[in-house]
């Protein structure tokens, strides 16, 4: 039976095979009246997306009157292999009313008599039925560049799995049309809010000169204090493991646990033995926070994290700092002190330049820092940490939409 595991109700048709050169017409219309000067390429993960926004800098040639004319609505086969495209890209043009594309793409368009739904065919190309077809006509070898082999002719000559029923056709790209927009929608409310939370990073912290932020919650008038981090607490370089005391025993904090974190990962812990009275010197505590000491890249120098709770009995290697506050900062206000950019400067100012970046625990100690009273920290650390909250519901949810999306590609076709 050719019918797909999951389907609308109401369908009960199989679906039938029928060749590309039977649903689209090739596209070979030449850009010779310059209609169009958007040089575009096809992303995996964009679709057909302008070459500047995509790469930064145009790769097409000055003169692109001898480029193909994409329309909206017309499709193009890239067939350059990525490893998100190992057999090349198929995608739509909706981004822009028309664009140029090289020779070497195969451009196409559904026929008149549309005896296929163009939404149908867009989500079509996103599974990977289709492969099989190019991986039987790709010649022996590739061209530079991973460029197929792969003849025009030989393109049309594909098959592919439909419903006879237009109407099946269409339902099925709507529902995969709606699910797209939905994972764009939460892709840019992800960005947009974490382009807030950069902005407000730089609003909501004293600049340099400066003893108050630019942008404060209302009540709060009083100038922020200048205290160096070795006056709000202690610090304390990490434990230097032996090989044989490495993989058991118990948890430890490493670098891969901290680089781009506010918080520890804990998800990946590496395990060493520690008497009872290192496990007392090098423990950690909710509200510590701990800084790379040591990195090959600078950016990575003096990362800071805070150590979260249920961490008992765990210790931290050398390439770290603990940071133990005495004066009682707001938790979530020093998740996000320590990453702002005159923190970061004044650390990465003073790392060492050797093979591999350093800090010390005396250039932390010195380290100057703005530090309002707790009423206003805690407002300040709330909001930031609403504000990562948020950021991570829409990448959660981001993930769960494309989980189902991957899903769905897999059982409405055939």
């Amino acid at each position: 039976m050719k019918k797909p595991k999951i389907r609308f109700k109401g369908y009960q048709e199989d679906w039938e095979q029928r060749k590309l050169v039977d649903l689209v017409d090739r596209v070979t219309r030449k850009n010779q009246d310059l209609v169009s000067e958007l040089p575009l390429t096809i992303s995996a993960q964009y679709g057909l997306i302008d070459q500047n926004e995509f790469f930064d800098k145009r790769v097409a040639s000055k003169d692109v009157s001898g480029y193909y004319l994409i329309e909206n609505g017309e499709f193009a086969y890239n067939k350059s292999t990525s490893t998100d495209a190992p057999w090349g890209a198929i995608k739509r043009l909706d981004r822009y009313k028309n664009g140029v594309l090289s020779t070497l793409y195969i451009v196409f368009g559904i026929k008149e008599n549309n005896p296929v739904d163009s939404d149908f065919l867009v989500s079509y190309y996103s599974t990977n039925l289709w492969h099989k077809g190019i991986h039987e006509i790709a010649a022996e070898g590739a061209r530079n560049h991973g460029l197929l082999n792969i003849a025009p002719a030989d393109f049309f000559e594909t098959k592919l799995m439909i419903p006879q029923d237009i109407e099946e056709q269409k339902k099925i790209g709507k529902y995969f049309e709606e699910l797209e927009r939905l994972i764009t929608l939460h892709q840019r409310k992800c960005e947009e809010t974490k382009t807030l939370k950069k902005y407000m990073l730089q609003k909501m912290f004293p600049q340099n000169g400066h003893s108050v932020p630019e942008i404060r919650f209302s009540g709060f008038t009083e100038d922020w204090e200048q205290r160096k981090l070795g006056e709000l607490g202690s610090l304390k370089n990490g434990m230097n493991f032996s090989k044989e005391a490495m993989g058991i025993g118990f948890p430890f904090v490493n670098l891969q646990n901290i680089f781009g974190n506010n918080v520890i990962d804990v998800t990946n812990l590496g395990k060493a033995m520690a008497s009872d009275s290192q496990l007392k010197d090098y423990n950690l505590l909710n509200g510590d926070v701990l800084f790379v000491r040591s990195s090959v890249k600078l950016e990575g120098v003096g990362e800071a994290a805070l150590v979260p709770q249920n961490l008992e009995n765990t210790t931290y290697s050398g390439f770290i700092i603990r940071f133990r506050d005495e004066y009682g900062l707001d938790n979530n206000f020093k998740r996000f002190l320590f990453g702002i950019e005159s923190v970061r400067n004044q650390i990465m100012a003073q790392a060492t330049n050797s093979a591999n970046k350093n800090i010390s625990q005396t250039v932390l100690e010195n380290l100057c820092l703005k530090i309002p009273n707790k009423s206003e920290q805690e407002k300040i650390g709330l909001y930031f940490s609403n504000l990562d909250h948020l950021i991570t519901l829409h990448q959660h949810k981001c993930e769960e939409l494309q989980n189902i999306k991957k899903f769905m590609l897999k059982n409405m076709f055939i």
